[in-house]
């Protein structure tokens, strides 16, 4: 690969670099006594929009220092116990979420002009939730999750894929079990924020809070 020249790169003029947001409007009329239903709400709208994958989120963790990551993942589950996701618990995610279970989630729907934000605790499902998700996945990737040290150093691509050769003719011709280190959580929330954009940046911030009696609704400065 030639080397970069630093006085032929094409300028990138970041600060140029802006949308208009006028699809809609979020006001406190519009939202549905529940969290849980109103985003449900925005999901069906977000499916029916069809953008590419709407259940995607980034988890955002921290370790017990305070040191923070985030990464994509795929929303799974949803319910009055809260936000459902699935991977490898020794994963850097799953370390830092033993250490410290408190955590946001981030479902980016541009094209919607819209963000939700969840703050919550993340909580380990049970085995049996567990393996009922797993039994589900197409076979590739339970081998996969049997392949992947996830987090770990690896030596190349190659041994990755030495590794689901090894998981496929280990349980060639039969059922793939859950591997020992592969989990899920549910996120319980305590904040629910749904952002929706609006013309000169006068975006509607419209937020639930747990509260003893139940959820109130607070309206955010853009």
């Amino acid at each position: 690969m030639p080397d970069r020249d630093p006085d032929h790169e094409p300028d990138l003029d970041l600060a140029e670099l802006r949308e208009e947001y006028a699809r809609a409007g979020l006001v406190e009329a519009d939202l549905d006594p529940d969290p849980e239903a109103m985003f449900r709400r925005w999901l069906g709208e977000a499916l029916a929009s069809g953008m590419h994958e709407p259940n995607a989120m980034v988890v955002a963790t921290a370790d017990a220092d305070g040191v923070p990551s985030s990464r994509m993942v795929l929303l799974k589950g949803l319910s009055a116990a809260g936000f459902v996701f699935y991977t490898n618990q020794a994963s850097r995610k799953g370390r830092e979420l033993a250490a410290n279970p408190r955590c946001a989630l981030l479902f980016p729907w541009h094209p919607l002009e819209r963000q939700v934000r969840v703050d919550g605790v993340a909580t380990p499902l049970g085995p049996d939730a567990v393996a009922t998700y797993f039994a589900g996945r197409p076979r590739g990737s339970q081998l996969g999750a049997w392949a992947s040290r996830q987090s770990r150093v690896v030596g190349g691509r190659e041994e990755l894929l030495a590794a689901h050769d090894r998981a496929a003719e280990r349980f060639a011709g039969g059922e793939v079990p859950v591997p020992d280190e592969w989990g899920g959580y549910v996120v319980r929330p305590d904040a629910v924020e749904f952002w929706q954009g609006r013309p000169g940046r006068m975006h509607d911030r419209l937020v639930y809070r747990r509260a003893a009696d139940g959820w109130r609704t607070e309206r955010l400065a853009p």
